[in-house]
């Protein structure tokens, strides 16, 4: 079958298609047949080499959400599994591939009316931006900024933070044009990527989602309430500088709040059950998924270029 692996970290054309032998399902284990793939920032940062120190190595095959028909299952999974329709999570990589293999306890089975290529836009972006919001203890009436909300997951934390009753959604992105989309998804007040200027912005906001990390995360902790909370669920921008910590130690009296996100810390039941009813809601017209641009398997490294170069409002998404 066709995948694609990274033959050279760096950039975008270390990507190259290769040959390599369908899947066989291990216990617990079922096959997709993949309809769609998506195309997320920790597949650009696992490709750049910067994540090599955690066991990433030349060879690796990308992609940790797909969605489309499940075509075997290992020992210990019930069979009636085959031929259905499915999103599923491969983990760390796998998924960039004609076929992908995932574990029974992360796929899910796909409403009638929603299409593959809408699930893997919904499917992890939207458990993270929920449980983002919950672990930053978000309540209604609070003003919440979302940092770097143009990508998949930037979104569903806007449209999120919007129908839980905000007082404000303030976002950060890099033109007038992404904003005015942003506005029509729930947002409220547009600024730059340095989160200045809105017209009649907050001053300040209770709730930070930052997407983005990188070296300019400590300027935002000036644009915190007292008693605000900035939770961190992606690091698009790479990690901060090593002394971040002592900007919101220099706020003391403010009793600012930081921490971090990983879904890994969330029971895979619960994980599941956010997911359905984001599946569901989406079935209904309630949530949008945000498709940037659609493109075959072969043009990952198309893919990874528009990535690179902040071109992608949503999420791109590879179809074999």
């Amino acid at each position: 079958m066709k995948a694609v692996s990274i033959r050279e970290f760096g950039r975008p054309e270390g990507l190259a298609v290769i040959d390599v032998p369908a899947p066989v399902p291990a216990a617990g284990q079922v096959v997709i047949a993949t309809e769609a793939i998506g195309v997320g920032g920790v597949d650009t940062l696992i490709r750049s080499g910067v994540l090599a120190a955690y066991g990433f190595k030349e060879g690796h095959i990308p992609g940790g959400e797909v969605a489309g028909t499940v075509t075997a299952v290992g020992e210990g999974v019930d069979p009636s599994w085959i031929g259905q329709r499915v999103w599923g999570s491969t983990g760390t990589g796998g998924g960039y591939a004609e076929q992908a293999v995932a574990p029974v306890t992360e796929i899910l089975p796909l409403p009638a009316d929603l299409s593959a290529t809408d699930a893997v836009t919904l499917g992890s972006a939207g458990v993270v931006a929920h449980f983002g919001l919950a672990h930053a203890r978000f309540v209604p009436g609070e003003t919440v900024l979302v940092r770097g909300a143009a990508g998949s997951l930037g979104i569903m934390a806007v449209q999120f933070a919007a129908r839980g009753g905000a007082g404000a959604v303030a976002v950060t992105t890099s033109s007038a044009d992404r904003g005015e989309r942003l506005r029509k998804l729930g947002a409220t007040h547009v600024l730059d990527r340095a989160g200045s200027g809105g017209v009649d912005a907050p001053a300040g906001y209770d709730v930070i989602i930052d997407v983005v990390a990188g070296e300019h995360l400590p300027s935002f902790f000036d644009r915190l309430n007292p008693n605000g909370r900035m939770v961190v669920v992606g690091i698009v921008a790479g990690q901060p500088p090593a002394d971040f910590g002592t900007k919101m130690m220099a706020a003391f009296q403010r009793s600012l709040s930081f921490s971090t996100l990983s879904t890994d810390t969330v029971a895979a039941a619960d994980r599941a059950a956010v997911r359905a009813g984001h599946f569901a809601a989406a079935s209904r017209g309630e949530i949008e998924a945000v498709v940037h641009e659609l493109l075959p398997l072969d043009q990952a490294v198309l893919a990874h270029r528009k990535m690179d170069a902040g071109e992608v409002f949503g999420r791109v998404v590879l179809r074999p």
